[in-house]
């Protein structure tokens, strides 16, 4: 019987039952697609990463209820959670190798780990788009953005943010990987909310890899690279930031939840 070392690890939070969920599965090597996504099916949270040690690095996937993703924030840094704690690794330093994403690099200080992502570019969205997003958001944004994979969409402040009524139907149309909606924050320097029901997540509770984008959107208006951020979800999540051009530190805390084995035959 096959069976695959695997944890649950609630990220970018310092207390269960927030944050983001995520699996992390270890193997040996890489295991059929369409394995690891049943597996990511069954697990049924928002990702499930599958990492592979190659020397002292480590290859990693991401995949979510519906599709395999490009890039995943939570997950990696579920997985370097998983890596400093559980699998013996001495280095604060690890070594991500991404086929999708490239290099990616997590640094453990303490309890907090930062992860080191290539930072989004975004452009100017038409009148066309932000006349839809309007219908898929319920408002009107003030600003519209497109980044590699998402639309990020400003609005005035926390209290629109927290009264979005989100058509995920329609968000699900959407040429992209999903909606980035933010505000400057109450809780931190801006909050956002995350929709992706094209990749099967109606609402991402915290979303790491949004942050490559919102860090170079949010530090050309604070005039700052150092930079704190609140996930106004509902499990909500707390992200310690900084942008260095074209990449970006996204730093959070994580705690496991379970540890066992899956049964894959």
């Amino acid at each position: 019987m096959q069976k695959i070392r695997m944890y649950h690890v609630d990220a970018f939070t310092e207390k269960l039952f927030s944050g983001n969920p995520a699996a992390v599965c270890i193997l040996d090597s890489w295991l059929d697609d369409n394995l690891m996504q049943s597996i990511a099916i069954e697990n049924n949270l928002p990702e499930t990463a599958f990492i592979v040690p190659d020397g002292r690095d480590f290859a990693i996937r991401w995949f979510s209820p519906a599709v395999e993703i490009d890039l995943c924030g939570h997950a990696t840094l579920a997985s370097a959670y998983v890596i400093f704690n559980e699998l013996d690794h001495h280095d604060t330093l690890i070594r991500f190798h991404s086929p999708k994403s490239g290099l990616l690099m997590a640094k453990q200080t303490d309890d907090l780990i930062s992860l080191d992502f290539p930072s989004d570019t975004l452009t100017i969205s038409s009148e066309e788009e932000i006349n839809f997003l309007e219908n898929c958001l319920g408002i009107r944004p003030l600003e519209l953005h497109k980044g590699k994979s998402d639309y990020l969409a400003l609005v005035d402040n926390e209290i629109i943010l927290q009264e979005i009524k989100p058509d995920f139907k329609k968000i699900a149309l959407l040429d992209a990987r999903g909606i980035i909606v933010t505000a400057r924050g109450e809780k931190a320097d801006f909050e956002p909310l995350f929709f992706a029901p094209r990749i099967g997540i109606d609402e991402d509770p915290v979303t790491g890899s949004a942050h490559t984008s919102l860090l170079p959107f949010w530090s050309e208006r604070l005039n700052k690279s150092l930079l704190t951020a609140y996930q106004l979800s509902k499990r909500g999540g707390q992200l310690v930031c900084e942008y260095k051009g074209n990449r970006c530190s996204i730093g959070g805390r994580a705690r496991l939840y379970l540890s066992g084995e899956i049964n894959c035959d």
